[in-house]
């Protein structure tokens, strides 16, 4: 057995239309409707250009088979952020400034590495990592 990459980061939201707004505008995913039993007003998945879902959104009233409670825009308990391998370091930059989100950077020398930390609208923690761009 092996790890192959990270497959999907799930966020429960009570904002469901503007959390799929902010990854649309921020990240230029592509938003579909969630397969079924999940609906397109309880769950939202989002595509990268490779055609893979690698954010759902749902409503808190979503059905979960491994249910907990949730708080949206609480800390996320031991995860601290979701890190993101992306590319168009100026480009995401340039949506972070229009779209007026506070938002913090940094640079790694010894690995050539530019990374973005900004929230979305729940207040998940984002790492935006763009290696050699």
């Amino acid at each position: 057995m092996q790890v192959n990459a990270l497959d999907h980061v799930n966020i429960i939201t009570d904002r469901l239309g503007e959390t799929c707004a902010f990854y649309v505008a921020l990240l230029g995913l592509e938003q579909r409707d969630a397969p079924p039993p999940l609906t397109p007003k309880n769950a939202q998945w989002l595509y990268d250009k490779g055609g893979r879902a690698v954010l759902h959104i749902n409503s808190t009233d979503c059905p979960r088979t491994y249910d907990r409670a949730v708080e949206p825009g609480r800390v996320t308990g031991a995860i601290h952020h979701v890190a993101l391998n992306c590319s168009g370091h100026d480009t995401v930059s340039a949506r972070i400034a229009a779209m007026g989100l506070e938002a913090k950077t940094n640079f790694v020398a010894a690995i050539g590495l530019r990374q973005i930390f900004v929230a979305d609208p729940n207040n998940v923690l984002l790492e935006l990592n763009f290696f050699a761009d």
